[in-house]
């Protein structure tokens, strides 16, 4: 049987084996010359001498040692695959586990970073509106407290001129404040005396000088005094609410001396909220009749928002913008020039009775540090407010005056507002929130709408184009095909 051969050329099972198996050291005649190999490997006992033989196979095998020798490579790379690809794998994966520990490691690190990036945005965002809120909060609580100070000290004490000189003087010590803080936290100190040359530089290049001391600072320290002298007279005839809600009518009044005087840009908007504060004074006004103290109070409060107004305007035609310690000097210079130069008028109301007191123990001195201190802290947060951060924020605050002093007025004096009184005070708010809008509020609000509109649009385009692939994949699902109607 293993003498045969096949008809296609192959001469023992064993070579078609091979051929089948597709064995790579194999050729016709494997078999044959491998069993001739074993005979003559058997026949040849080792330690003896077989020359001729060993010769004669030797030219025998040639084509087989010749293919061996070709197929040696492979045979030994099947020998030691067991051992060595293992080996390999081995090598390979730990490498391909170090790269992916690599990569893993490195994507943990950039998410770690980008968390704490994000937590520290969150932080500081959170942060800046805590702090802006408590501006806020510090301002509409100190113009409160005021308010409110002032209506006690007047159950005692009815001298609102000689309250006013007192608290206006007060303001001498925001520059000193202010060169405290420069102390604490600038790097770079200067000295009081330079500090306080390079923040005169308001006055102009000279600095300040005693002509420009006269002439810059007696209308502002005359308008400062009227605006909170017609405050404290308002609040001898109104509630504090009433008062405190036309002193924000100051807001449309800045704008109308700005557009007329300034020639600042005309806005709808705005004068809108100007007609809104001139219809909630005159319901003010009306709330009693047009007669009593009523309508003096109004008037008064209104002459206080007036002078307020013209101050800010002119501040800004003849001086421009100022930084905190440009404007804390400023400030300063009006509370010195209050001192030197107004003191004569409450000496002169004393002797002329009109605002009399005696005995000097009799002054309610507490009452009055209060009073004073609380504005101090009033003016000195609107000018941190307004660098630090934003000027609305400051108006924001003045606006919230209304319902804090509203709260008071409900809870401790338990006044009662009546709707005419009410519907003004609201209006009036409304007037004032209005002055806040941008100058381009209107191209903000209509980039605003468009933005919503192409947003829609695109999540409109999005659900269509989802529902007809739900529609295509329902229908090949089923074995039919939707066509579209044209």
């Amino acid at each position: 049987m293993d003498g045969k051969a096949a008809p296609n050329g192959v001469a023992t099972i064993e070579d078609r084996i091979l051929r089948i198996t597709g064995y790579y050291g194999y050729y016709p005649g494997y078999s044959s010359q491998k069993s001739a190999s074993r005979s003559s490997v058997i026949q040849c006992k080792p330690g003896g001498n077989c020359p001729s033989r060993h010769r004669g196979m030797t030219r025998q095998l040639s084509p087989l040692s010749v293919a061996e020798d070709s197929a040696a490579p492979i045979l030994e790379l099947q020998n030691r695959s067991p051992s060595g690809i293992c080996r390999h794998s081995r090598v390979e994966r730990q490498s391909r586990s170090g790269e992916e520990g690599t990569q893993t490691h490195t994507e943990s690190s950039s998410q770690e970073a980008e968390g704490q990036t994000r937590c520290q945005s969150c932080t500081s965002t959170f942060l800046k509106l805590i702090w802006r809120f408590l501006i806020i909060l510090s301002v509409s609580s100190s113009w409160v407290g005021t308010t409110q100070f002032v209506k006690i000290t007047f159950e005692t004490f009815d001298c609102p001129f000689f309250m006013t000189w007192f608290s206006t003087n007060w303001n001498i010590m925001i520059f000193p404040i202010y060169y405290s803080g420069h102390l604490a936290t600038a790097q770079e100190k200067q000295s009081p005396i330079k500090k306080f040359r390079e923040c005169s530089r308001i006055f102009g290049e000279d600095g300040l000088t005693l002509k420009l001391f006269l002439k810059r600072t007696a209308p502002f320290s005359i308008l400062w005094t009227l605006t909170n002298y017609l405050y404290l007279l308002a609040l001898k005839k109104l509630t504090a609410t009433d008062v405190s809600a036309l002193f924000c009518c100051n807001k449309a009044f800045v704008f109308l001396l700005s557009w007329i005087v300034l020639k600042d840009r005309f806005m709808g908007a705005r004068i809108v909220a100007a007609i809104m504060a001139i219809t909630g004074i005159v319901m003010m006004a009306y709330a009693d009749g047009f007669q009593g103290d009523s309508i003096i109070g109004v008037a008064y409060a209104v002459g206080s928002a007036s002078t307020s107004a013209l101050y800010k305007v002119l501040f800004k035609m003849f001086l421009g913008s100022a930084n905190f310690g440009e404007a804390a000097h400023f400030v300063s210079t009006l509370g010195f020039f209050n001192f030197i130069f107004i003191s004569i008028t409450p000496i002169i109301l004393y002797f002329t009775k009109v605002e009399y007191w005696y005995p000097f123990s009799a002054v309610p001195w507490g009452y009055l540090c209060g009073v004073a201190g609380l504005w101090l802290a009033f003016n000195i947060l609107v000018n941190v407010g307004v660098v630090l951060t934003y000027p609305i924020l400051i108006s924001i605050g003045t606006v919230l005056s209304v319902p804090g002093n509203a709260a008071v007025d409900l809870l401790k004096h338990k006044m009662i507002f009546s709707v005419v009184r009410l519907g003004a005070t609201i209006i009036i708010c409304m007037g004032f929130l209005l002055m806040l809008l941008p100058e381009e509020w209107d191209e903000i609000t209509l980039r605003f709408i468009n933005s919503l509109k192409e947003k829609k649009s695109e999540d409109h385009s999005e659900d269509i184009t989802e529902s007809s692939v739900h529609t295509r994949s329902r229908s090949r699902a089923n074995g039919t095909v939707s066509i579209p109607l044209a």
